[in-house]
């Protein structure tokens, strides 16, 4: 049975339409007014390409009058107003009616296309440890559909899991520049970093006698906070490079602080772990 491409809905149903459905595919609701003007020039784009898209995401249409609840729940101020959420989050929206587009880049940058299921396909390949040839059919798909950053990401994250920095920094670097400061890319360049830094350096437990020995040594420091960092003890890592920004703020260019944020990059600002090492990086600064 076909899946509706578009609905509307009120307050009584938003969650069980909307937010149920976010779970599934992307949601793209417009909150609109019959007053608008510019509302009624956006509506039948956005319908076209709700057909268009063929179900690829669920057009939900908002009649602000009829439903304040909802557009005061999400912070509508100017119609139009549209919101794409996916697993009952907000994760991308814009305002004001678009042309058809602006609204297609919008849209591609969460909606999943066919070279999406190809890059997982290649990355199930990747898991079963035929390496090369995922790799190779993810350059082929990158060709194929040049225009899917997320595609760029997923082959930059399987080059870094492979060891091949360069290529994969290559990859971050030819990133659209719309997507070079969203959280995963800051995430992955952060990887890319850690691997860089730890290419060469001595394993964990010979870095914790070094500061048995001497708790000042702050080459140990920083080098065991990567490695705490690889093995996912954030907590370690950001302990460890907070002392040692107390012990020498200049240390390595400041590398420090600078590694710091780039794991806050890759925890999120939601983290506890983010909020709290956060704070005490204003103390130790101040």
């Amino acid at each position: 049975m076909n899946r509706p491409v578009q609905i509307d809905v009120t307050e009584a149903d938003f969650d069980t339409q909307v937010l149920a459905a976010s779970r599934e595919r992307p949601v793209l609701v417009d909150f609109w007014a019959t007053w608008c003007g510019p509302c009624q020039s956006l509506m039948p784009v956005l319908q076209k390409l709700a057909e268009d898209y063929q179900g690829a995401f669920l057009l939900a249409k908002v009649e602000i009058d009829q439903n304040p609840g909802l557009a005061a729940r999400y912070g509508v101020r100017s119609v139009p107003t549209v919101k794409l959420l996916r697993n009952g989050e907000v994760v991308d929206e814009f305002m004001g009616a678009l042309p058809e587009s602006a609204i297609r880049e919008f849209l591609d940058r969460h909606v999943e296309k066919e070279s999406d299921r190809q890059m997982q396909a290649a990355r199930d390949l990747f898991d079963q440890g035929n390496v090369d040839a995922a790799l190779e059919k993810m350059r082929a798909i990158l060709e194929a559909d040049p225009a899917n950053a997320r595609n760029f990401l997923r082959y930059a994250e399987a080059l870094v899991e492979a060891g091949r920095l360069d290529q994969a920094r290559e990859q971050l670097d030819a990133l659209p520049l719309d997507w070079q400061d969203r959280p995963e890319a800051k995430s992955l360049r952060a990887r890319l970093e850690l691997e860089k830094t730890l290419a060469d350096a001595p394993p964990r437990e010979e870095l914790e006698k070094r500061l048995e020995a001497d708790p000042g040594d702050k080459d140990a420091l920083y080098l065991s906070a990567m490695r705490a960092l690889e093995a996912g003890d954030h907590d370690t890592a950001i302990d460890r490079l907070l002392q040692l920004l107390m012990r020498d703020r200049h240390y390595g260019d400041d590398i420090a602080r600078r590694t710091l944020l780039q794991i806050f990059d890759m925890l999120g600002d939601e983290d506890e772990r983010v909020q709290q090492g956060r704070r005490r990086l204003a103390m130790a600064l101040h």
